[in-house]
């Protein structure tokens, strides 16, 4: 089950947007037996400076301008009526930390003010200053209770709120791309075993954002601020900690069956599927399959739209099914 099931709506649109630094798109998603398709889509170039993406820095100079801005692009993809939405935020304007308990609480109080603690250490911002969801995730091998939570400065979202008023939209899930595009990871379509281990490598201006997924539901989530030469090196550093933290402590539990990194996903420029893969081998010692758009069941109309730009709004929109 995707860990963010019971945190949204069951009713989701099949509609959703996606922003970034320097580009926005849109998409009406359909489905057909197990094949998702595009039933309409857009992409453009947003002006450079109009979106600022920042976690505790205003992000919109000019909110008037970015909602002319994706008026035109719903009216491109042909969904100008079209007025329930999902949103993926830029990855550095949200965060997503995984919460892990040393021991059980005693109570609900006691439980509420750990988990409140943890997510101000998590955010670094006080819990009053932020909007956080919040969902309970199966334990780590040592038994210990975990939690992940997604959530962003209040006013931050407040900041792109103002601009799905101005244009008469109801967002009603607003959630970081790495969420979406980690939706399509949550799919066996390729093949692979359901409780295998999958990667995401989500690349944006500042850095890249690392999801590890075992049954549909995160190991790690780690947000990485590094330049472009130093992406290699922090991978590196990320499957060491995989294998050293994680497989090593699951394959040392009583009853723990094997898992190994499967498949790997890789979404933006920052890195190549070779260079993932080289790296993937050099410490794991394993062959792990690079996935395509087909290979998670989605298929593209046209090689004109980018699975990079459409992945997040597409995996948001896949919600609607769930």
């Amino acid at each position: 089950m995707n860990p963010l099931s019971r945190l949204i709506n069951p009713r989701l649109p099949m509609a959703a947007i996606g922003l970034d630094r320097g580009v926005a798109s849109a998409v009406l998603l359909q489905k057909q037996r197990q094949q998702f398709s595009l039933k309409r889509a857009a992409t453009i170039t947003l002006p450079e400076g109009l979106l600022h993406p920042s976690f505790d820095e205003p992000n919109i100079p000019s909110p008037g301008e970015l909602a002319d801005a994706l008026a035109e692009l719903v009216t491109s993809a042909g969904l100008q009526r079209q007025r329930r939405w999902s949103v993926a935020l830029p990855e550095a304007a949200m965060r997503a930390v995984i919460l892990t308990l040393d021991s059980a609480p005693t109570s609900r109080g006691e439980l509420d003010q750990v988990l409140r603690w943890k997510t101000e250490r998590g955010f670094g911002a006080t819990f009053d200053e932020l909007r956080v969801r919040r969902e309970r995730l199966a334990p780590d091998a040592s038994g210990r209770a975990r939690y992940l939570a997604v959530g962003a400065h209040v006013d931050v979202l407040a900041e792109y709120e103002k601009v799905f008023e101005a244009l008469g939209w109801r967002v009603g899930l607003i959630l970081p791309r790495h969420a979406g595009e980690e939706r399509w990871l949550t799919r066996t379509h390729d093949g692979s075993r359901a409780d295998s281990d999958a990667l995401l490598l989500s690349s944006h201006a500042e850095g890249f954002t690392a999801v590890m997924l075992r049954a549909g539901q995160p190991l790690i989530v780690r947000s990485v601020l590094c330049e472009d030469a130093d992406r290699a090196d922090e991978l590196y550093r990320l499957l060491l900690y995989y294998r050293d933290r994680i497989q090593s402590a699951t394959a040392s539990g009583a009853a723990a069956a094997p898992h190994s990194l499967e498949r790997y996903l890789v979404i933006g420029t920052g890195f190549s599927l070779s260079q993932v893969g080289d790296v993937i081998t050099e410490t794991l010692g394993i062959d792990a399959r690079a996935l395509t758009a087909p290979d998670v069941g989605l298929q593209l109309p046209t090689q004109e739209l980018s699975f990079d730009a459409i992945a997040a709004p597409a995996g948001l929109a896949a919600l609607a099914w769930a």
